[in-house]
């Protein structure tokens, strides 16, 4: 009998835990059930992606960059690999905005609405703000200074991602810069570190199914007020279908410029997809992008260690195209007369902008909204408002743009890849038990 692939193993999990999730909120008792006895084990699995991230990255970096034997090499996959980042990211906020401008979703919304999710998620909102002022108090050039680390440790422990990539990308040139013989202990090193971790991505997937379950089951508990959830499905639609428009932006992509199957691409990468909407975070889904997109998409390491940690932390494709939709929606229910063409252009830039900054976390898009609409000089005093208005549907929304945001990352590398001639056509996948019969 042939084995269920595991794409396949994630569905049944994902939907299992759904309907489990119903009717637990349909029990008494139900929901702290899940809480207590369900969800830990959605949250260990999580914890164990998180765990390998830091040293996937580390790994797979310095191995890549010392591989490639020239510096200017470097110069050349960066340029492209920026580049087509912030292209497609600008194709994602353009197809927001255009949705939410023609279908108008916030128009004709009952104030007694507005003021019932006013009511339920003023505190969500308050949070979220204070947040976001937090990060827009920092001066101009503190992105820039956050990328350089004074404590790598600290970097690994938090983790600051964009400090651990800056720390691989310069340990693994100054490798180059050494003689060869004196730099091959530390890159058979980390090539053997990299080794050991993708295969601790292997054993943590077979546990991938019944970690699913237990966030979605967690998930469904979480939406205690369904009405509101209806009156704001028009929105909730338009982003969902805005993100449909950009995966299928990025297939056209995939069958244009690598000439490969959309299916295929789809068949081979929906695992680290499905894993994206459950966990509604780029980083803890990092390890098994990089698994997939190497050993099932055929990216050379070379290339995928430098695009897709890159990616997880500056490409927001799904969440920019959120902003800009979710700023306009919010300006036709509340703030109609700031809806003006130089107001959108604004949210363009801005969103961009805020995207490169949004961390791979969980409803970072909710606080780098904040400072979108702060640019286009949204009412402070209408701003609580404004985000409770979206708040009740955030999650869901969460779970999707983070599948687009993975699906992008893996888009880029294989057009990276497919660039320098590192797309390789029969990619050899390897399974957790490889080297089980010779240890067991």
């Amino acid at each position: 009998m042939k084995k269920l692939a595991l794409h396949w193993k994630i569905i049944i999990g994902m939907v299992l835990g759904i309907i489990f999730g119903f009717l637990m909120n349909s029990v008494d008792g139900g929901r702290g059930f899940v809480t207590d006895w369900i969800a830990p084990f959605g949250t260990i699995f999580i914890n164990l992606l998180k765990l390998i991230a830091v040293p996937l990255i580390l790994a797979s970096l310095i191995k890549g960059i010392s591989d490639l034997k020239d510096i200017s090499k470097i110069k050349s996959m960066g340029l492209r690999t920026i580049g087509i980042y912030i292209g497609t990211t600008v194709v994602a906020i353009v197809i927001g905005l255009s949705i939410v401008n023609i279908i108008k979703p916030g128009e004709g919304m009952p104030q007694e609405t507005i003021e019932n999710i006013k009511t339920t998620y003023q505190g969500n909102a308050d949070i979220m703000i204070g947040k976001a002022k937090v990060t827009k108090e920092a001066g101009p050039l503190q992105a820039l200074v956050d990328i350089f680390p004074s404590n790598i440790f600290k970097s690994f422990s938090e983790p600051a991602m964009l400090q651990v990539i800056f720390f691989a990308l310069f340990v693994g040139i100054c490798l180059l810069l050494i003689p060869e013989k004196k730099a091959k202990p530390l890159v058979d090193f980390f090539d053997s570190l990299n080794e050991v971790v993708m295969k601790m991505v292997d054993l943590i997937m077979l546990f991938a199914p019944y970690a699913v379950f237990a966030l979605m089951a967690n998930v469904i508990i979480a939406f205690d007020d369904t009405t509101i959830l209806v009156k704001l499905l028009g929105y909730a639609a338009c982003v969902v279908f805005g993100l449909f428009l950009m995966i299928c932006f990025y297939l056209l992509l995939i069958k244009v410029v690598t000439k490969k199957s959309p299916l295929w691409f789809l068949k081979e990468f929906s695992p680290a997809q499905l894993l994206a909407f459950s966990t509604s975070s780029s980083a803890a889904t990092l390890p098994v992008t990089m698994e997939r997109v190497e050993e099932h998409l055929g990216v050379d390491k070379e290339v995928s260690g430098f695009v897709l940690p890159v990616g997880a932390t500056v490409n927001m494709d799904g969440t920019s195209l959120y902003q800009g939709i979710a700023a306009v929606f919010i300006m036709q229910v509340i703030w109609p007369e700031g809806l003006t063409f130089t107001n959108q252009l604004v949210i363009v830039g801005t969103a961009l902008l805020a995207s490169i900054g949004s961390a791979a976390v969980p409803s970072a898009g909710m606080v780098m909204l904040v400072i979108v609409l702060e640019a286009i000089g949204f009412p402070p005093e209408l701003l609580p408002i404004g985000l409770a208005l979206i708040f009740a549907v955030d999650r869901p929304l969460d779970m999707c743009r983070t599948v687009v945001n993975v699906t992008g990352d893996a888009t880029v590398s294989m057009i990276v890849a497919k660039s320098l001639g590192k797309l390789h056509d029969n990619p050899k996948p390897k399974e957790w038990d490889d080297n089980y019969d010779k240890v067991k």
